[in-house]
């Protein structure tokens, strides 16, 4: 890790202010942050605490949703009562998602700004136009066992690792920023960005913006499911998962609400996936045909792509499996 200096922001006026120029960077709980700068690939001048600046409650809001503070740990935004009892997609992401210690550390706004752990990006010796523009995309040709199969370009075929933001786009929540321009808000499915021909633009926060919170709609009830397919039980990134909001009314789908982790640069919505599935009875060719539109332009690269034939069979488990529940 090369030497840095450490500054605690005093308000959000002055860590938008230091975080403005490429060489300060914000750090809250660090669990992401701190791992990239002892591999080199993040090497900041200097480091400004947001901890003190608030943005750590959760709270209702006026049309009965709920606001997560940004710099609300992972754990207490799992285990609130209204988040486990409104929002139980969402919990159960969370739990589904590295160890108690991290969790407890952890926030919600760090953990939608975490970065890929694809092993090219963080080897410093590895080609990565994520991390080095122009060098080119090692994984493609590669290691791309945990890589995406959708929205892909041949910059980068990276995933986003978390699994919350895979539940806060089913669930349709909005993230609020603020930085020296004013507040804004934008959908979290809008949130991540695609890699297209500048990967190293991970998410829309301009320098000097800060989250400071996610709002959540008010609870839609449903059938909610968070799965999560990995290489071992626990402490894994997802190959893949899906996290869905599905309600059933005289036996016919009205409503189909549906996020993916593991496929590709961003937590993935493709809405024609539940469009296709309201007013529709349960059936396994109507789950084929979910799975078709998800997967109509995937793309394997080898030692992912299995990851085609996985999401189809993990999508059709988990519309199965919420049927069953809401039946």
């Amino acid at each position: 890790m090369r030497p840095f200096q450490y500054t605690r922001a005093p308000s959000l006026a002055e860590a938008s202010n230091m975080t403005a120029g490429k060489d300060t960077l914000a750090i809250a709980g660090g669990t992401n942050l701190l791992d990239l700068m002892k591999l080199q690939v993040e090497t900041p001048d200097q480091l400004a605490d947001i901890n003190r600046l608030g943005f750590a409650e959760i709270e209702d809001t006026d049309n009965g949703g709920l606001r997560l503070g940004a710099l609300a740990t992972n754990t207490e935004t799992a285990v609130h009562p209204r988040v486990r009892s409104d929002y139980p997609v969402l919990s159960r992401a969370i739990l589904a998602g590295a160890t108690q210690q991290l969790r407890n550390k952890a926030t919600n706004g760090g953990n939608l700004c975490q970065r890929t752990r694809c092993f090219y990006f963080t080897n410093i010796d590895q080609p990565c136009n994520k991390r080095e523009p122009g060098s080119g995309c090692g994984a493609i040709d590669g290691i791309a066992k945990l890589h995406a199969i959708l929205g892909t370009s041949d910059q980068c075929i990276a995933t986003y690792p978390g699994d919350m933001a895979v539940a806060l786009s089913a669930l349709g929540a909005t993230v609020h920023i603020s930085g020296d321009k004013g507040e804004r808000s934008v959908p979290v499915r809008d949130f991540h960005c695609l890699p297209g021909d500048t990967p190293w633009i991970e998410n829309v926060l301009e320098p000097g913006e800060i989250i400071t919170g996610i709002v959540l709609p008010a609870p839609v009830g449903g059938t909610q499911i968070y799965r999560k397919v990995r290489e071992r039980s626990s402490y894994a990134f997802a190959l893949v998962s899906v996290a869905a909001i599905i309600e059933l009314t005289d036996g016919k789908f009205s409503r189909a609400d549906l996020a993916f982790g593991g496929l590709a640069h961003k937590p993935w919505h493709d809405p024609r996936v539940g469009e296709c599935l309201l007013g529709q009875p349960p059936s396994d060719a109507l789950f084929d045909k979910a799975a078709d539109i998800l997967l109509e332009n995937a793309r394997g690269f080898g030692e992912n792509d299995f990851k085609i034939p996985l999401t189809r069979r993990t999508l059709h488990a988990v519309l199965s499996q919420a049927t069953e529940d809401a039946a």
